[in-house]
């Protein structure tokens, strides 16, 4: 499968969109009252090509975040040592096999046929596999996620599994050009996970991630704030 990928930044305009990133991350935690190394930063990669995600890997990071598994599959091989990969996007439970074998963590589990798939699999690959459940914290048809309301019930099944690790949950907020606009579903979900006593919370983007922060966020996933526009996702 051929991929259109998007070339990042410079090296210079890189490390100067991490410095400014951290930079926020950091204001945001102190204004909270929390410590910057609690967040962790997840650098958002798809769409972009191998020399931007060997950039960041030289620049520090460690935590990929890949939304189509093919796509990981492709540049995995490429790259150096000592990255952490997740899956963050969409995954469909005919795909969880080769997830399973890739990642070392997937956020975006919404369902539990593709809990019990991932489970299956992970034990045929000999590993424990970290997991995140994907919250719709706003209900929109479009979107994959869990209903709050079917969060501790999915929670409970994933703690059943014996080759699954269940660390916390993930959101994607509604689409808004205000970033407070999104505190409101960030605190609902830090609020679930606190009553479940998962300690990870997967929340932010590049528009909204210093609010999260402020919400509780223990990860933020960003890709244009660091490597800038990406190309259309190929069909």
């Amino acid at each position: 499968m051929a991929f259109t990928l998007s070339p990042g930044p410079e090296e210079g305009v890189f490390l100067g969109n991490l410095e400014r990133v951290r930079a926020s991350i950091a204001s945001a935690a102190a204004k909270a009252g929390r410590s910057p190394g609690d967040v962790a930063l997840v650098a958002v990669t798809k769409n972009f090509d191998v020399p931007a995600l060997v950039l960041a890997r030289r620049s520090g990071l460690r935590l990929f975040g890949e939304n189509r598994v093919q796509e990981a599959q492709f540049k995995m091989p490429q790259l150096p040592g000592g990255i952490s990969w997740r899956l963050i996007g969409h995954l469909q439970s005919n795909k969880a096999g080769l997830a399973a074998r890739l990642f070392d963590a997937v956020d975006s589990v919404d369902s539990a046929k593709l809990l019990a798939a991932l489970d299956r699999h992970a034990a045929e690959a000999g590993k424990r596999l970290e997991i995140m459940l994907e919250v719709n914290v706003a209900g929109e048809a479009q979107k994959s996620g869990v209903p709050f309301s079917a969060v501790p019930a999915l929670a409970d099944l994933a703690r059943e599994a014996g080759h699954l690790e269940l660390t916390g949950l993930m959101c994607v907020p509604p689409a808004a050009e205000d970033p407070e606009a999104s505190r409101p579903y960030f605190a609902r979900l830090r609020e679930l996970a606190e009553r479940l006593s998962l300690p990870k919370l997967s929340m932010g983007m590049s528009g909204d991630y210093a609010v999260a922060v402020e919400e509780g966020a223990t990860m933020v996933r960003l890709g244009t704030a660091l490597f800038g526009r990406r190309y259309p996702a190929p069909a």
